[in-house]
């Protein structure tokens, strides 16, 4: 524990604070909101900024040392390396584009092609192609990536882009990604509307988390839609080969940023409104889309001008916004390391910066120094001119189907169906499915939920004691690790025993509070002659990130982000804290060590069941109001929000949650499952999934009986 913290950790324990089993005498019931202070509000992402602070200066340590263009080649290598790990590698084959153009439009200076082409099987994509018609061809070719509107490749200041490109002698590919456009995966026919709300991040959220269980990101389909682009335009006849680029903005400028790392053919490219830098972009609006955070970026020494360093020595242009939401200082910082590596590379001029003092968009002057870059660098030219009026088209000209979305004109697949194929394809070869040893399962689970088991006994710190009719409850607090506080109540029996008792420790995604009420449900295990412990794991309770996180995405969604950046998992931290909290509740000297058992309610109710496959001293372990399988997350066209604190990036290589509780057989009691759209699961099913040696029932009566 830091000095700091440790202050911290003391001043909310209380001047002269009781040792462990012997907690501070207090009357009356408890304050809920107690604890509920600066201290523990935002603990969780202060410590995972802890981790981030490091890793960011291992970063400059690692960019300080970059003293050659040896030693830059060997850095690319790493950065491919690392990115294609983080997208889950791309499909091994490339098959048939079946591209057909559904009509034409004639405009001044060009025309533009309704294209509808299959980057995967049945897996359509809308674009439209605009060609030059003034000028000789073979024209050079840009890849038009749409950012986060609803209209996708039909956005006016996008088509006022395209526009522009093609007027000045650029065939341009412009294409919708999932779930924009004519591309909405979550479509209600019934009503036209989106099932997951009206944000195409909440879409991309929806179904990139289904992309982390299988190892990969949903970026993966975005990328693969991009390099079957270029596929396309290579069979143009008015394309040349050697001159092709790509730019967008702001969703779209992480797609062109993504893209110059992994398409070695393009050979320009123009990002706006998107690179800046970790430390900047964390400490402002925080994490951001699922496809803008790959797993283990930041633990595993990079940043954003990995993507600039991955191009180089080619041509690329960042292009920024003063007042933007990715944060100035961030895209200023990274230009800096840029222009360093590039001057390695002998080639400082490649590397270009463009700012203006406006706001988040592909705007005016943006667009105008997207010309300027690419007509130096495409078509040899320094004289490029203002961008002219002119008029773009209603969305509904742009449309490739007939219905306008692939969901009602051709129903093709979605990045979801996708994922789920490849899920069911890796998933009879998870390492788990040819496990006989428990500990070996053990050692899997810690390891890819990135944690050590914890051993002995951890600090404790009593509060106050409460008196209620037939028991005490101990306000306690446990030092997790450095940084992580778990609070507790310790509900203690009155009646005499000369024995130590049984315990049971009680962990509930609703917080340690919400069974803390006289006559509440823990009260039947307490007369029963149990000692319940009933904490607050990190981000549960007291420690719950806000509702309201920064940019308009949910505090626990960023949380969930930073944990995964840095390396981390939530649910990995929480089933570390439950662990701690069990070697707490065995060092007691009222608690029989051998006679615990482990209660989670909701998303606890997973991770009690990890922490017994990695403890096997834990008894039993009730699962109640939970899901059993992230299979069945994965074949869930929309699965319930609160269980992305539940994500383990890759876990579906290596094990499933069945797997578990078969290994774990009569140790595992299940109440009331729930199927991941968080409705009730048929018992049957849940024996299908868990097998005939686990406990089930469905009942509003508790645990009691099976303890």
């Amino acid at each position: 524990m830091t000095k700091v913290n440790r202050r911290r950790f003391l001043s909310i324990a209380g001047a002269g604070g009781a040792a462990l089993g012997t907690p501070l005498l207090g009357s009356g019931e408890p304050d809920e909101r107690e604890m509920s202070s600066s201290d523990l509000s935002g603990m969780v992402d202060r410590y995972l900024t802890g981790i981030a602070k490091r890793q960011w200066k291992e970063h400059a340590v690692t960019m300080a040392f970059l003293r050659t263009a040896e030693d830059v080649k060997a850095r690319q290598q790493y950065i491919h390396a690392k990115i294609w790990q983080a997208l889950g590698g791309f499909p091994a084959k490339k098959t048939p584009l079946n591209a057909r153009v559904s009509g034409t439009l004639e405009r001044d200076g060009y025309r533009v092609e309704k294209l509808i082409y299959e980057s995967l099987p049945r897996y359509y994509v809308t674009a439209n192609l605009y060609v030059p018609t003034i000028g000789k061809g073979p024209f050079p070719a840009v890849l038009g990536t749409a950012g986060h509107a609803k209209d996708g490749k039909a956005f006016e200041l996008y088509q006022r882009g395209f526009i522009g490109l093609a007027k000045r002698g650029f065939i341009v590919l412009a294409y919708d990604p999932p779930d924009q456009g004519e591309r909405m995966e979550y479509l209600d026919s019934a009503t036209g509307k989106s099932l997951v709300g009206g944000s195409m991040t909440a879409a991309h959220t929806m179904s990139g988390l289904q992309c982390v269980l299988t190892g990969g990101n949903i970026a993966r389909y975005e990328l693969w839609d991009g390099i079957r682009a270029v596929d396309y335009l290579l069979s143009r006849k008015e394309v040349d080969p050697k001159r092709l680029a790509v730019v967008g903005n702001s969703g779209g400028g992480t797609q062109s940023a993504y893209m110059a790392a992994v398409e070695p053919r393009l050979a320009a490219a123009c990002p706006s409104c998107y690179i800046t830098s970790w430390k900047a972009l964390w400490e402002g609006p925080g994490p951001q889309d699922a496809e803008q955070d790959f797993t283990g970026f930041l633990k595993d020494g990079l940043d954003f001008v990995a993507f600039l360093i991955a191009f180089a020595p080619k041509p690329i242009q960042m292009m920024t916004a003063t007042k933007d939401f990715f944060p100035i200082k961030g895209a200023r910082a990274t230009y800096a390391e840029a222009q360093h590596v590039f001057s390695l590379l002998g080639k400082q001029s490649h590397v270009g910066y463009f700012e203006y003092n406006d706001h988040h968009g592909w705007s005016k002057p943006r667009r105008e120094a997207t010309y300027a870059w690419l007509e130096q660098w495409l078509q040899g030219r320094t004289d490029s001119k203002p961008e002219g009026d002119f008029k773009v088209e209603p969305p509904a000209n742009l449309k490739c189907t007939r219905t306008g979305q692939v969901a009602t004109s051709l129903h093709g697949k979605t990045v979801q169906i996708l994922n789920e194929e490849l899920a069911e394809r890796m998933y009879p070869h998870r390492k788990a499915a040819s496990f006989e040893s428990t500990a070996a399962l053990g050692e899997l689970i810690s390891a890819r939920l990135a944690i050590a088991p914890p051993q002995g006994a951890p600090k404790a710190k009593g509060l106050r004691r409460i008196s209620r009719s037939g028991y005490v409850i101990d306000r306690v607090l446990i030092e997790s690790e450095p940084g992580i506080i778990v609070p507790a109540s310790v509900f203690i029996p009155d009646t005499a025993s000369k024995r130590r008792r049984r315990a049971v420790i009680a962990a509930s995604e609703a917080g340690k509070a919400s069974d803390a009420k006289p006559g509440g449900r823990l009260e039947s295990l307490i007369r029963a002659g149990y000692v319940v412990i009933s904490p607050d794991l990190r981000g549960f309770g007291e420690s719950r990130p806000s509702q309201k996180g920064k940019s308009g995405y949910s505090g626990p969604f960023q949380t969930d982000m930073r944990a995964i950046l840095v390396g981390k998992t939530m649910v990995g931290m929480q089933v570390f804290d439950l662990l701690r909290v069990f070697h707490y509740a065995a060092a007691r000297p009222d608690i029989d060590g051998s006679r615990i058992s482990v209660i989670g309610t909701g998303t606890a109710g997973v991770i009690a069941l990890y922490a017994a496959a990695i403890q096997p001293r834990i008894r039993t372990v009730v699962m109640e109001n939970s899901i059993l399988s992230y299979m069945d997350i994965v074949r869930t066209r929309v699965y319930a929000k609160n269980l992305q604190d539940l994500i383990v990036p890759g876990v579906l290589h290596d094990f499933d949650l069945p797997d578990i509780a078969k290994a774990l057989g009569k140790k595992v009691v299940v109440i009331n499952p729930l199927s991941p759209d968080g409705l009730a699961m048929p018992l049957t099913e849940a024996v299908g999934e868990y097998g005939r040696e686990a406990r089930m029932r469905r009942t509003g009566s508790g645990p009691r009986s099976y303890l």
